[in-house]
């Protein structure tokens, strides 16, 4: 399976709703929202996603998920780019709960990838997909523990 990289900087762009979203994902078991992605040549519907904090501390993996459009073309202040949208299967408030921080990203294989993108929807490298889901599902298992 691909992974892609999605970058998300609160000081440039303000989740007013993240709560609400949150809890909507919580209640329905469904949110799509839709996001930049630099890879739109590569990425498919099926593809993981995972939703990376940028800017301020916490920076780290505060959301995952699964490609569920094509790219298509959007245009946002006067500047066309590509969109996708995302199925989010897990979404953290990385102002209220621990979220999968850098300090882990930045060990082991997982050093080799880039976890702080200047483009959003950048591709995981391949031979990291499986070491990411594992520490993701592994970090999501025992979060209480990083409080």
């Amino acid at each position: 399976m691909k992974a892609y990289l999605f970058g998300w900087n609160p000081v440039k762009f303000k989740w007013e709703n993240i709560d609400a979203d949150i809890e909507k994902l919580n209640t329905t078991g469904k949110l799509v929202d839709n996001w930049s992605v630099a890879s739109h040549k590569t990425i498919q519907p099926g593809d993981r996603a995972y939703l990376v904090r940028l800017g301020p501390e916490p920076k780290g993996i505060f959301g995952s998920g699964h490609i569920e459009s094509e790219p298509y073309l959007a245009s946002r202040k006067g500047r066309i780019y590509h969109r996708i949208n995302i199925s989010i299967d897990v979404l953290l408030n990385p102002e209220k709960e621990p979220i999968l921080t850098f300090d882990i990203l930045k060990t082991g294989n997982l050093a080799e990838q880039t976890w702080a993108p200047q483009a959003s929807g950048i591709s995981i490298r391949p031979h990291l997909v499986d070491e990411l889901e594992g520490v993701w599902l592994d970090f999501l298992a025992n979060k209480e523990d990083y409080l």
